[in-house]
């Protein structure tokens, strides 16, 4: 009978008799299958070096020579236990995964400073009820914390003895407060230097919100009226609420505010920033829309996860795409000053607010281009990076300007067609070219004879000239009115009066009778 050794994380399966343990880690894949005759099977697939999935370790190299056990495979008539097993196999091994990943992680993370407690110096600022973002693991029911502000870090604390962070002073990079206005949150946001550890995820960004209202609203049956007093009450309860959050957190920024302010913090230029939702867009950072606001020093979305901050003294330039005349639409793709880092794009902005972003963009000092289609700038970084000396040659970046370009490519169709060396005597004509110049100069001449006797003609006319022109005139009106058959009848008419002989010299025939 298959065990399963959860103390010591391991499978002990019974081969010729005897029960073989096997470390759960070795094992790559579990399942089972029933067949027709209720007999069930359970399969197990161990990881073998040497293979695509399990390449070749430090262990396995030492023991080039050592036989590996691929695949295993029992019949039982329970499958009740069979079942079982398969589960606790999964199970065990979903743990010690996330275990090693998660000792993995740690032991990439820069060590921190230890916090100093406030203790008796003075009494730490406090702010209560807050929930975090990313959240603790685990499968049980999520509890509310508190956070306070110590001589070199803040810590968020819950009831549960392993649900604590510690973020020092020194590890933040950016501060934000966030207060309810469209939103149902209220929130602080921390953008880190460095990774830390939240529960078992390993994350730069780490927030702390309250809801001001209920984001879920019971629709109940009856219809209520938009004079409701019960409403209108519950209106009056939800905005002071709101407005009590609101003021309980700005309390606690000002008061940190006040503490970075002390000397030894001078170095870390710390202040907690406000989001400018004037001049917010939206737009599409990652695979949903969002709100998308800057602030004084960076471009941040803070209520939907993942969250987006980029800092504005990081940007190098920023190109915007598909632009133009019946775009609904355009995309924003901000290039970094480290080239080896991925460019961020921001799809589907409103045209609307184009001119806005641009004002903002040239408020900011950063520079920016504008590009009718998307650019493959993976390619572009490649080529930038490979050789940066012909990259500034070239005029860095002016390649973008479409204007520039435009401009100088008629600049150069113009010198193209009015360019003519000083030191070249100019070639002399041909007799054709001659001999063709000098009959057009005639045929003008001619023209201008042609229609000078024309206009003495008509100044020279006499009332009884045009009288006479205008009859004929009237007489060819009238012959062209006349139908096609009319007009050949007498034609024919007068044919045969010009061809017919005189009556006398023509002989009668005698009657026969």
């Amino acid at each position: 009978m298959i065990q399963v050794d959860q103390k010591n994380e391991a499978v002990l399966l019974p081969i010729y008799g005897s029960m073989v343990p096997f470390h759960v880690a070795t094992i790559r894949t579990v399942s089972s299958q029933q067949d027709t005759n209720r007999n069930c099977f359970i399969r197990i697939i161990f990881h073998v070096p040497g293979t695509p999935f399990s390449p070749h370790d430090s262990n396995s190299l030492k023991n080039q020579g050592a036989i590996y056990l691929k695949e295993v495979s029992f019949r039982s008539k329970d499958p009740r236990h069979i079942s079982e097993v398969v589960q606790q196999i999964k199970t065990l091994r979903r743990h010690v995964v996330a275990r090693e990943s998660e000792k993995a992680e740690r032991a990439t993370l820069v060590t921190q400073e230890k916090l100093q407690l406030a203790g008796n110096r003075f009494k730490p600022i406090r702010l209560s009820d807050l929930w975090i973002r990313p959240v603790f693991g685990g499968r049980g029911r999520k509890i509310p914390g508190t956070l306070e502000a110590h001589v070199n870090g803040f810590r968020y604390s819950t009831t549960r003895a392993d649900e604590r962070v510690d973020i020092m002073y020194g590890n933040i990079k950016h501060a934000f407060f966030q207060p309810a206005e469209k939103e149902m949150i209220t929130l602080l946001h921390f953008h880190l230097h460095n990774h830390i550890m939240v529960g078992n995820k390993k994350t730069k960004d780490v927030q702390f919100y309250v809801e001001v209202m209920d984001v879920v609203q019971t629709l109940g049956g009856a219809k209520r009226s938009a004079y409701d007093p019960d409403e209108i009450e519950e209106e009056q309860r939800e905005r002071d609420r709101k407005n009590k959050i609101n003021m309980d957190f700005q309390s606690f920024v000002n008061r940190v505010n006040d503490l970075w302010g002390q000397p030894q913090f001078n170095g870390l230029d710390l202040e907690f920033d406000q989001p400018l939702r004037e001049l917010g867009f939206h737009g599409v950072p990652y695979k949903a829309s969002a709100f998308i606001v800057p602030t004084s020093s960076c471009l941040v979305e803070l209520v939907e996860n993942p969250f987006l901050v980029v800092t504005l003294s990081e940007i190098e330039i920023v190109n915007l795409e598909r632009v133009g005349l019946g775009q609904k639409n355009f995309d924003m793709t901000i290039v970094f000053k480290d080239f080896k880092k991925d460019v961020l794009r921001i799809d589907s902005i409103p045209s609307t607010a184009l001119d806005g972003i641009k004002e903002w963009l040239d408020t900011t000092d950063i520079k920016y281009y504008e590009s009718r289609l998307n650019l493959n700038w993976r390619q572009i970084l490649k080529t930038i990076t490979d050789d940066p000396q012909s990259f500034i040659e070239n005029g860095g970046w002016e390649f973008l300007n479409l204007e520039a370009s435009d401009s100088d490519s008629e600049d150069e169709e113009e010198s193209d067609q009015g360019y003519q060396p000083s030191d070249v005597e100019p070639e002399s004509e041909s007799e054709d070219d001659v001999s063709d110049s000098e009959s057009l100069v005639e045929s003008e001449d001619e023209e201008e004879e042609e229609s000078e006797e024309e206009s003495e003609e008509e100044k020279g006319k006499t009332w009884e000239e045009l009288e006479r022109e205008a009859s004929n005139a009237d007489r060819e009106k009238g012959n062209e009115s006349d139908s096609e058959e009319d007009r050949r009848r007498r034609k024919m008419k007068a044919l045969g009066k010009s061809r017919a002989p005189p009556s006398s010299s023509i002989p009668k025939r005698s009657k026969l009778r």
